[in-house]
Formats: structure tokens, C-alpha cells, sequence
């Protein structure tokens, strides 16, 4: 089908989804964080440990550690600990070499331990991640891509609204036609949660971290309780970061990776039929972009 030219678009017509701004970001994006997570985790290797208030070293109880004792390897979070030998805090490289450090090579970059290497890619791609950040919200802010598609109306925050969205996810029942392009009060929460939440939090705690940025915005040591809580914060939204892209790519897979993909790429999105016992979609007014 070519290109729908109607003011109500039809399932298999290929219709303008993301405009350019959002596009360019998303890879951006995709690639600053790949890049964020990976030297963050060399940087962790250095001491795998997380506390909470303004000092921790080796002998200070930790709330989170990964290591090795004997043939073993080990995560443990507060008194609980599981054995991840062969995964985390003892594996084997490449070479067959037994390692304890908390992640693996694989896992990091660089592929080898080097804390100073680490930080010189967790920096400087930190920075990419933080403009691309600040210049997305505004040119979305301005083009009203968040008043539109993003906020939530009051109807959909509706409890027997929101459960039935996770009743249609859990069934794998995606929207067709116009509905597909308009984000469900599951979609919207959780990219409200990872724009307006999880992204400043990374932003604000890695400034928390850097002994020049404490002295010259000192009042964020006293928001997030010190640094190595705010070494903490930051783990956990990295972790949750993980969490949301995972479930993002399994979304994406299973309502038409190609589809999904190319609408990312170009901004041109085939709308999806109706599938087999599956009730019928109720149709959208307006358009995610």
C-alpha cells in the first residue's frame, strides 16, 4: 500500500510516526548508554561494593558487594548472598584465566581492566548522554511531543483502565491500525519514568561523584545523602535502565521488529492488521511522534 493520504489511517497503510528529533535521540542514545553501562561496570570492578551515606571503603558494611572467597563466586544484598560462579566475582577470560573481578571482561570496556581507560569512555559519552538529554526534552517540550503523547489523560489513570493494558500485554494483544500509534498508559508511564526520573537521577548522581562538581554545587551531596549513596542511586537507576531496555527490545520483537525498527529509522510505520482472536482495537485520534 502507498503512503495514507486519509484523515483516519487504515490497517497496512504506511503512516508518519517519529518525527526527526525523537529519531535522532533514540540512536544517540542507544549508543551512549550501550557505551555508559559497559565503561560503568570497569569502573565498578575498581570496588565492588555500594553503601550508603558519604564514606565506605573495604572494612564499612555494604549494602551490595560482588566477590570471590576460595573456588567461589558471589552477589550479596544485605545478609542474603547466591552463589554466581562462572558470572560474577569469579570466572574465566578468554584464555581460560580465572578472574575475581565483580563482572566480567566480556561486560566492559575496555575488555580488559583499566579503571583510568573506563572513566575517560564513561566521561566523555556521559556528556553526549547528558546534552542529548537536555536538547531532546526541550525540542519536545516546544513541539508538545510530551503534552501530547506523552501525558498521561485522566481517563487512562483509571485503575480499571490500567488493568486492562497489563491484561492486553499479558495476553500479547497489541493495538491495530490507528490505535497503533498512540502509547498506552502502560508505555507512557514507563517513558515518563525513564525521561523525567531515571535519566536526571543518573545526570545528578554522577555530578554527586566528582569531587570538583561537589565543590561547586556542594547542595547535592546534601540532597542525595553523601557521595557513595549517590554511587548507589546510580547503580540502582542503571540497573532499572537495564531492566526497561530489556523489556523495550522484547516489546519490540514481539509486535514486529522490522516494523518497529524502520519506523525508528525513517519515521514511516505500517500500521498492523487485526490478528486472530483478538478483539478489535478502538481507534486513535492522535499520532505518537
Amino acid at each position: 500500500m502507498t503512503e495514507s493520504t486519509d484523515a483516519e489511517p487504515r490497517p497496512g497503510d504506511l503512516v508518519k510516526r517519529h518525527k526527526l528529533p525523537t529519531r535522532i535521540w533514540h540512536w544517540i542514545n542507544a549508543i551512549a548508554i550501550v557505551i555508559l553501562l559497559m565503561s560503568g561496570l570497569t569502573i565498578f570492578n575498581a570496588h565492588p561494593r555500594l553503601y550508603w551515606g558519604s564514606y565506605g571503603a573495604n572494612y564499612d558494611p555494604a549494602w551490595l558487594q560482588i566477590g570471590g572467597e576460595g573456588e567461589r563466586g558471589y552477589l550479596q544484598v544485605g545478609d542474603w548472598q547466591v552463589t554466581t560462579t562462572g558470572v560474577l566475582g569469579r570466572w574465566r577470560d578468554s584464555e581460560g584465566n580465572i578472574s575475581t573481578r565483580a563482572f566480567p571482561s566480556w561486560s566492559t570496556i575496555p575488555g580488559f581492566y583499566s579503571l583510568a581507560t573506563g572513566r575517560l569512555w564513561h566521561f566523555f559519552f556521559a556528556w553526549i548522554f547528558a546534552l542529548g538529554w537536555i536538547a531532546f526534552l526541550i525540542t519536545s517540550l516546544w513541539n508538545r511531543h510530551v503534552q501530547r503523547d506523552l501525558a498521561p489523560r485522566k481517563s487512562e489513570l483509571s485503575p480499571r483502565h490500567i488493568w486492562h493494558d497489563i491484561k492486553q500485554h499479558a495476553r500479547l494483544r497489541f493495538p491495530t491500525g490507528a490505535a497503533a500509534l498512540k502509547y498506552n498508559i502502560l508505555q507512557k508511564a514507563s517513558y515518563i519514568g525513564v525521561i523525567f526520573v531515571l535519566i536526571p537521577l543518573m545526570i545528578l548522581t554522577g555530578l554527586t561523584m566528582s569531587p570538583t562538581m561537589d565543590a561547586a554545587w556542594p547542595w547535592l551531596l546534601d540532597i542525595f545523602g553523601g557521595r557513595q549513596s549517590a554511587r548507589s542511586i546510580h547503580f540502582i537507576c542503571a540497573m532499572l535502565l537495564v531492566l526497561f531496555i530489556l523489556v523495550h527490545l522484547v516489546m519490540v520483537v514481539l509486535a514486529g521488529p522490522l516494523n518497529e525498527v524502520r519506523s525508528m529509522i525513517t519515521g514511516r510505520f505500517r500500521l498492523p492488521g487485526k490478528r486472530d482472536a483478538e478483539p478489535p482495537a478502538q481507534p486513535a485520534t492522535e499520532a505518537a511522534e
